[in-house]
């Protein structure tokens, strides 16, 4: 087990290592930042002097060298436009980011991981046939369609709820909503498939038999047992809201993590870009490791290659 687990944090640093150097490569493909900080009256010396003060002057091998050294440190650099340490930016982002993806997770859990388990009990019924219509519209529906749609009805017309920004706690809503919508839809649907796997056991066919009452057997044998693949879904699908919902962050104007590496995109801002995307990867990764441990402590039936074999 504990070779298992060197091999996995193993991986996890050449993950991380490739991410660095992927990001570092791709954001230059966009363009020059100088074309875009430098005034238009600027003349050949200004433009160089500013290429010099940004580190771009050096050879491409000798900034990615340096750039890879400052990220073990702790040194995301300096944001090209705002002159702030890339770590500012990302901690005042944070919090928002946090907000909504735990937000978005619970209404996710609350509304998914209930649904699919009557689902699959009441296998064939009318509102069986309900929840796979609920699961097939959450998942194909467009996520920004659906956020104009909910700032429409609930911040225009009926004025309940506010159409954007960060104001106030009543301001997660509509975002979450969006983003927990498809979410929910994919757990159902996940939960529903474990559960049919489940009920069909042994064990189960047991406890029925035993005379333990319905609701015991399902939620108490059925569910434990079918929620193995769905925690794991969850873990993930919570650490994609954090740096992954762009698009609900550009709708309802949301100042997440998201739409910071999305500015950077757009003004060329290579720190923030590589740092926001650095960030999430790191989140991203962890939690994949912390998750495959964890499976080899929670279903002991699970054998492991060892690394290299």
């Amino acid at each position: 087990m504990q070779r298992y687990i060197l091999g996995r944090i193993l991986q996890t640093m050449v993950s991380m290592l490739a991410v660095v150097t992927i990001v570092f490569f791709l954001t230059r493909l966009s363009g020059d930042p100088v074309d875009l900080l430098a005034d238009v009256t600027a003349d050949r010396e200004q433009r160089a002097q500013l290429r010099h003060a940004l580190g771009l002057d050096r050879p491409l091998p000798v900034q990615y060298v340096t750039y890879v050294k400052n990220v073990f440190t702790g040194n995301l650099g300096k944001s090209v436009v705002s002159r702030r340490p890339v770590l500012q930016h990302i901690r005042e982002r944070l919090p928002a980011s946090l907000q909504l993806g735990l937000t978005a997770m619970l209404f996710s859990v609350l509304i998914g991981i209930p649904i699919g388990v009557y689902s699959a009990v009441r296998r064939g019924r009318w509102l069986d046939q309900a929840a796979r219509i609920f699961s097939v519209l959450g998942q194909s529906m467009p996520s920004f369609w659906l956020g104009i749609m909910l700032i429409l009805f609930f911040g225009v017309i009926l004025k309940v709820l506010p159409p954007g920004g960060r104001s106030g706690p009543e301001s997660v809503i509509l975002p979450a909503l969006t983003m927990g919508y498809f979410t929910s839809a994919a757990l159902m649907r996940l939960t529903r498939s474990s559960m049919l796997e489940v009920l069909g056991a042994e064990y189960i066919k047991f406890a029925r038999i035993k005379g333990l009452h319905e609701l015991v057997v399902v939620w108490k044998h059925g569910l434990k047992n079918a929620l193995l693949p769905v925690l794991t879904f969850s873990v993930m699908l919570f650490v994609l809201f954090l740096g992954g919902a762009v698009v609900t962050e550009t709708v309802f104007a949301w100042p997440g993590l998201g739409r910071l590496i999305l500015e950077g995109v757009t003004s060329r801002d290579y720190p923030i870009v590589q740092g926001g995307v650095l960030v999430f990867s790191a989140m991203y990764l962890t939690a994949n490791l912390v998750v495959d441990i964890l499976y080899s402590y929670l279903n002991p039936k699970i054998r492991y290659a060892r690394p290299g074999g």
